[in-house]
């Protein structure tokens, strides 16, 4: 039996416009639906979104998510 090893990828993004817990919701929200995401974590403070995935997302497919939710990934 061979053991499969999964790899996980954390990306950090730079989101502009958050300034609460429910613009964290938004923008995790509509990350979170994007192939591949295990796990999304944002910070409105620093405007930082950490997202885990499986493998490298496309940027652009980030950047229509961030606006989909009302932000602007820098």
């Amino acid at each position: 039996m061979t053991a499969e090893t999964k790899t996980e990828l954390t990306t950090v993004y730079q989101v502009k416009g958050m300034t609460c817990g429910h613009c964290e919701g938004a923008v995790s929200s509509e990350i979170s639906e994007l192939p591949g995401v295990s796990s999304v974590t944002a910070v409105a403070r620093t405007g930082e979104v950490t997202v885990v995935s499986d493998a490298a997302l496309d940027r652009e497919a980030v950047a229509a998510a961030v606006d989909e939710a009302g932000y602007e990934l820098v």
